[in-house]
């Protein structure tokens, strides 16, 4: 059975699936500005649009597009910034 996510007011939400590898979501975000703090290590990949990311320890904020990977350690909090509808997968490892 699958999980459905929703955070800031609607504008993001993720559905949590089962991978083969590790637990995972398919999340999809509304343009604005976000933090969210990790309980485990995240692989995100941008399917869709861009996210711009300030990881922790960064002091500038990056530009991630479909395809590109960021990793999040555990335990931390990272910015992003959406300018347009933007479509993520993560993976918790």
């Amino acid at each position: 059975m699958f999980k459905v996510n929703e955070y800031f007011n609607g504008n993001v939400k993720s559905l949590v699936f089962s991978a083969p590898e590790c637990p995972a979501t398919l999340g999809v975000m509304a343009p604005g500005e976000y933090e969210f703090g990790t309980t485990m290590v995240e692989y995100v990949t941008v399917v869709s649009g861009v996210m711009t990311v300030r990881l922790p320890g960064e002091t500038e904020f990056k530009d991630y597009k479909p395809f590109d990977t960021f990793i999040v350690p555990k335990d931390a909090k990272f910015q992003l910034k959406i300018a347009a509808d933007a479509a993520y997968v993560c993976l918790y490892k």
